[in-house]
């Protein structure tokens, strides 16, 4: 079959690579498949990115045009039954006005679009100090609830277990919601029930591409890229007079904590704390002055409409919206509830989308749509991290007494399931702490595997129904009841409440904990450990990713996940995605848009003075490897031109490196650190997200000064992610050994043995079990390497150097896991050259008139 030309309406003319993968894509989209798409960062996170939001909305005007087209015909054919006996004139004429009726429409919309867009422009400056012109109830900050609002907002209200469960039932139909927030959606429009008050624009449900990415920040960029794009309408206009221009209708979800414009609340800082202040003032016996004046209600649903229009009207990123709800006078992170429907973009971080709780408070539905999720070699750590949860002794503790302190004050008004149910969560708090006690007396246990029946091994524990107790804690809202009366306790300062308030709630976050005691055994396990302070923690770790990410799988139309460095890909084919057919994948590994010449990728195994570079735990302590390591840096940073990037395996090895750098060296009176010094400046990533900024910064600088730098940095640090070394900034990026996780550590040993049983148990042998475990290792290892590397050389014309410093790089079981258009260009059989060799061939490399 003869490949399709589509005109994917590029800004610029596009590589033959980006031609490729926008195809590749767009017939993943079309067939409705699951895609892995590898293409080198620069590649998809600028250009490639501008093509890709090209043809996603290619693809999804096509999709409204054949809907239409479709539903159209059919209604034609059904006219024309009745019709039969009618001229043709009559039944062309009745075509015509069913397909004018659905530009009209969107003519309609548009125009609403259009207005919304020039009445921002002119109120702009009325708009600058962010005020807004409608009335708002006063709120009365310093006014403490009187005693009997206090009561009626944080007493337990009557509870029974069997009507509770069917009112439950009726409920999750919209999702685990307060009873506040379905009347909430219910007075926005949502499918709560169905409602002919929703608004000119909310019956148009568009074809929606979900686009997910890590941070906002890399959504941010995204969104700029977006609002370069120009696309044809997806139906055209029957008249001369009307010209029908369809802007893109992006809108970006964000949490609470990025959208709340209650400073009352947003200056709580915590994310869990904001939730929670956030849906405390929404329940019912908060008084009209204490509740927040920004929630949508039916009496300001024009405000909420209001802010729909203008979110539609302009591509915003999530900063954006925050000043728009400011300026409009209504909650940001509710009004856009009513934006979801008309929107055909949504941009989301892996929160929102990954959990599912997240999607049903949002009212999110992935029917049909088409879901890509960029930056996805982290995906399957982020849906593991997501629903993980840890517990600490303190914690425990701290979550008793708030328990105590609340039943203190309410006790003997607590009635019937509530006394039974509180009781229950008091003994399960009391199992916990009692078990976490046990092993903080064995002094010489650091770590380990938990049964299950040992965390439930308290008195009366062995009776509990965790689904019935996880279910009261879910309608009670037992944990918002007791951390808000608890705060309220404190702020009036009329009990003593001692250390334990807080700024996350702690019963809340126990309470998820809680959660993870139903969930299925095989797919996670619950381990001890003693943190630096000596206090004992208790986590649960999900171990298969892969029921969690099904969901979002089935109910997509297609779903793709990319990034610039999702090798090796073969993790996600057997550990999240195994269950689908080969022919419902589509695997795309992209080759890079610049010439052979500018890249340099050799893995260097022996140092200068010939000493085997072997990076691995029982020799990289030795002061040679270190010293080897110290002289060979000095030789790179005399030929490697303005900025290096040197990569270690972990914080704790750079500082045991550099101290001995600092030292004096054996036999020189110069140190090695002031060695390198002479070449380069030097700086250094330090643990922890401080001065990030500055440090690159300066980096920046003392390239520019024309001496050149060096950066000290970590695999898995704030450098080795979302920062791009491009040209002078990197010219040569250098991995230090092989980052290879504790294989030692009781999470990585349950997860290599759960790996291991799982291949028995599709049929392999054991001996195959235990290599798809050992590829799991090495992969996890290689993806955090390929991140390091893929920091350099994007765009066409950039250049630079990647030297992989350990003798295992040489091996083909290693260099077969790095990504297609570095291992096309690495060094074969680098142990048969000196490191001479190296250095000549990096002069040579250098020295090129590249003619930039």
């Amino acid at each position: 079959m003869e490949p399709v030309d589509r005109d994917f309406h590029h800004p610029y003319q596009p590589y033959d690579i980006q031609k490729t993968f926008m195809t590749a894509l767009y017939e993943c989209i079309e067939e409705g498949k699951v895609g892995i798409f590898e293409s080198p960062t620069g590649m998809f996170q600028a250009e490639s990115k501008v093509a890709s939001t090209q043809l996603i909305f290619v693809q999804a005007r096509d999709e409204q045009r054949k809907a239409f087209l479709s539903v159209n015909d059919q209604e034609n054919a059904e006219c024309e039954d009745d019709l039969d006996s009618e001229p043709e004139w009559i039944l062309e004429y009745a075509r015509g006005q069913r397909a004018q009726a659905v530009t009209q429409k969107k003519l309609d919309v548009e125009a609403r679009l259009t207005r919304a867009r020039n009445k921002e422009l002119r109120q702009t400056r009325r708009y600058e100090n962010g005020e807004p012109q409608s009335k708002r109830i006063k709120a009365h900050h310093d006014q403490m609830p009187s005693d009997v609002e206090m009561e009626t907002r944080y007493l337990l209200g009557d509870y029974d277990s069997d009507s509770g469960a069917t009112e439950a039932k009726a409920k999750t139909a919209t999702g685990l919601l307060s009873e506040t927030n379905l009347e909430l959606l219910e007075k926005l429009g949502m499918n709560v029930k169905p409602s002919d008050e929703q608004g000119d624009l909310q019956p148009i449900d568009e074809r929606k591409i979900y686009y997910c990415s890590r941070t906002h920040s890399q959504l941010t960029q995204f969104v700029n890229e977006v609002r370069r794009v120009k696309i044809p309408p997806a139906f055209g206009t029957n008249t001369a007079s009307k010209t029908l221009e369809e802007e893109i209708k992006h809108l970006s979800l964000g949490s609470r904590r990025n959208l709340c414009i209650n400073q009352r609340v947003s200056n709580l800082g915590s994310a869990i704390a904001i939730n929670e202040r956030c849906l405390e003032l929404q329940q019912s016996g908060v008084s009209p002055e204490h509740k927040c004046t920004f929630l949508p209600t039916k009496e300001n649903q024009v405000l909420v409409n209001e802010f729909r229009d203008y979110t539609l009207a302009q591509i915003r990123d999530i900063e954006d919206l925050g000043k728009l709800g400011k300026r409009v006078g209504i909650c940001p992170y509710y009004a856009s509830r009513a934006t979801i429907k008309p929107s055909e973009i949504i941009t989301l971080p892996y929160p929102l989308l990954l959990q599912k709780s997240a999607r049903e408070a949002l009212d999110i539905s992935l029917k049909g749509h088409v879901v890509i999720i960029d930056e996805a070699h982290n995906l399957m750590d982020a849906i593991s991290n997501i629903s993980s949860i840890t517990v600490s002794s303190t914690q425990l503790k701290c979550a008793r007494a708030q328990l105590g302190l609340y039943l203190q004050r309410f006790r003997n008004k607590l009635k019937g399931k509530n006394r039974v149910y509180v009781t229950q969560v008091v003994r399960l708090l009391d199992s916990l702490s009692a078990y976490m006690e046990g092993k903080a007396r064995q002094s010489k246990v650091l770590e380990g595997v938990i049964s299950i029946g040992d965390l439930m091994a308290g008195k009366g524990v062995d009776q509990i129904n965790l689904y019935k107790l996880m279910h009261y804690l879910q309608e009670s809202k037992l944990a918002r009841k007791v951390e808000g009366y608890i705060i309220h306790t404190a702020e009036n300062q009329s009990q003593p409440v001692e250390a334990h308030t807080s700024t996350t709630p702690v019963l809340t976050h126990i309470q998820g904990f809680f959660q993870t005691l139903t969930n299925p055994a095989a797919e996670g396990r619950f381990f001890f450990s003693r943190a630096e302070d000596n206090d004992m923690c208790i986590k649960y770790m999900l171990l298969d990713p892969t029921y969690h990410f099904r969901e979002i799988v089935d109910d997509a139309r297609a779903v793709i996940l990319a990034g610039g460095t999702m090798s090796p890909m073969e993790d996600y084919i057997r550990h999240l995605l195994g269950y689908l057919e080969p022919e419902r994948l589509k695997l795309l590994s992209c080759g890079h848009v610049i010439p052979d010449g500018n890249l340099a990728a050799w893995p260097v195994t022996k140092g200068p003075s010939n000493i085997d570079f072997d990076f691995t735990y029982e020799k990289r302590d030795l002061v040679a490897m270190m010293e080897e390591l110290g002289n060979c840096l000095i030789e790179l940073a005399r030929i490697i031109p303005d900025g290096m990037v040197v990569f270690f395996p972990s914080y704790a090895y750079l500082q045991q490196v550099v101290s001995r750098w600092q030292a004096a060296s054996l036999g020189s009176s110069t140190s090695i650190w002031d060695r390198i010094s002479k070449y380069k400046t030097v700086f250094r990533e330090s643990k922890g997200n401080s001065a990030v900024d500055d440090v690159l910064r300066d980096y920046a600088n003392a390239i520019d000064t024309g001496k050149g730098a060096l950066l000290l940095s970590v695999v898995g640090g704030k450098m080795s992610e979302g920062i791009n070394f491009s040209d002078k900034l990197g010219r040569g990026v250098i991995v230090v050994g092989l980052p290879f996780p504790n294989i030692q550590s009781v999470e990585w040993k349950s997860k290599l043995e759960y790996i291991e049983n799982a291949s028995v148990s599709r049929g392999n042998t054991k001996a195959e079990g235990k290599n798809e475990a050992r590829d799991f290792y090495e992969n996890a290892c290689m993806r955090a390497v390929n991140q390091c590397i893929g920091r350099a050389i994007r765009h066409q014309k950039d250049y630079a150097s990647i030297i992989l410093l350990d003798r295992r790089y040489d091996t083909a079981r290693i260099a077969d896991k790095l990504p297609g258009w570095i291992k096309q260009r690495l060094v074969r059989h680098a142990s048969d050259k000196p490191f001479a060799e190296v250095i000549r061939r990096l002069v040579e490399f250098f020295k090129v008139d590249r003619g930039l």
